[in-house]
């Protein structure tokens, strides 16, 4: 019988025990998945966002919490003209109920904007003009709601027809109701209000020519913010919060993980008293016990970490699939992603196979025989 046989002849020696263990760290894994992968999924679909808008600079306001709150649409006019400000235009943004979707992206944008064109008609029409009570919606956003063009959609109170199903290369574009800023202005009740202007560079400017721009941005408009889109997420409180839950949520899932391969050990511990006793007086070294014992945890470890990514791959395209979430962002089911969980799996089973191989090690042959 060699050493591997050994360990899995152990770890089946109790199979509802073993089972049962698996699913414990498995939940705990495929929350680190769910939970990390999504919040990652938002991120990269906001960046990818950003770089199909062509958005070098983004102002805003984010003292509002997770969405910028709105401010005076006229500090655009104050921008336009500093240095290195190729174009710029307003965007009001919000996330809110559009009829049976809980939660929907809603873009009122400046017409003539820049960001009006990357989106490219599927079916339908553009609007007209900013004068015209149209909506344009995001591929997603149709299958959302289940519309089509001619369609009439509910946006805050007022009903808008739809003129077109539009691409916009991302899923945070494919996934919003899209408008002319005055009209969404109106019925949201921001008259004159915007929660971001963006800017476009010129394609000289190098990077210490555009953090001049936003520093100077930032002396006119100090209680908001200024920054260059590649560091939006690196830098956005409401990124941050995001990243720290989904984390904080996965640890309580994964403490319970260790409190059970601990519990499964100790348990296999007292009962292989005697099997060790016999293990020590044939010869075995006690460092052999402790690698047998992390050995059994890490494979416990490894195994539910693979069923946890699973899990954890499957819950997310479920989630992606359900209405509050569809259309907002794909998960980020990475290769790292999977792979850091799999191996936090493998260190809760040796952390978790600590205590219990220090146990088996401090027994004595004559001891343990008598067990």
């Amino acid at each position: 019988m060699n050493f591997l046989t050994i360990v899995t002849r152990s770890l089946w020696r109790r199979p509802v025990r073993t089972s049962l263990t698996l699913v414990g760290i498995a939940i705990g894994i495929a929350a680190v998945v769910a939970l990390v992968g999504m919040a990652s999924g938002y991120e990269k679909s906001v960046v990818k966002q950003l770089e199909v808008l062509g958005i070098d600079v983004i102002v805003s306001n984010m003292e509002g919490g997770m969405m910028p709150k709105p401010f005076d649409a006229k500090l655009q006019d104050e921008i336009r003209d500093f240095p290195n400000v190729k174009k710029i235009t307003s965007v009001l943004m919000r996330m809110i109920s559009v009829e049976d979707a809980p939660m929907m992206m809603v873009s009122g944008r400046e017409w003539g904007g820049f960001t009006w064109d990357q989106l490219s008609v599927v079916e339908g029409r553009m609007p007209k003009d900013d004068k015209e009570r149209v909506v344009v919606l995001g591929r997603l956003a149709a299958e959302v709601l289940r519309k089509k063009v001619g369609d009439t959609v509910t946006v805050e109170i007022e009903d808008f027809e739809v003129v077109g199903i539009v691409d916009g290369k991302s899923v945070v574009e494919n996934g919003a109701v899209i408008l002319a800023l005055p009209l969404f202005q109106e019925v949201s009740g921001y008259e004159g209000m915007v929660n971001f202007i963006d800017i476009q560079v010129p394609s000289e400017a190098d990077k210490e020519a555009t953090q001049a721009l936003c520093d100077q941005i930032q002396k006119i408009f100090p209680e908001g913010r200024a920054v260059m889109a590649k560091e939006v997420v690196g830098t956005s409180q409401g990124f941050k919060i995001a990243r720290a839950m989904s984390w904080s949520t996965s640890l309580l899932a994964i403490i319970v993980g260790v409190l059970g391969v601990m519990n499964t050990m100790l348990m296999t511990v007292f009962e292989r008293t005697h099997e060790i006793g016999i293990f020590l007086a044939l010869g075995w070294k006690r460092r052999r016990i402790v690698y047998l014992i992390l050995c059994e945890s890490a494979i416990l470890g490894l195994l539910g970490g693979v069923i946890g990514v699973i899990l954890g791959a499957v819950t997310c395209m479920l989630l992606e699939m359900t209405p509050a979430i569809h259309g907002l962002l794909e998960p980020d089911l990475s290769l790292t992603l999977m792979s850091r969980a799999v191996m936090i799996a493998v260190l809760v089973g040796v952390f978790s196979g600590l205590y219990p191989a220090w146990r088996s090690s401090r027994l004595t042959p004559s001891v343990a025989l008598q067990g």
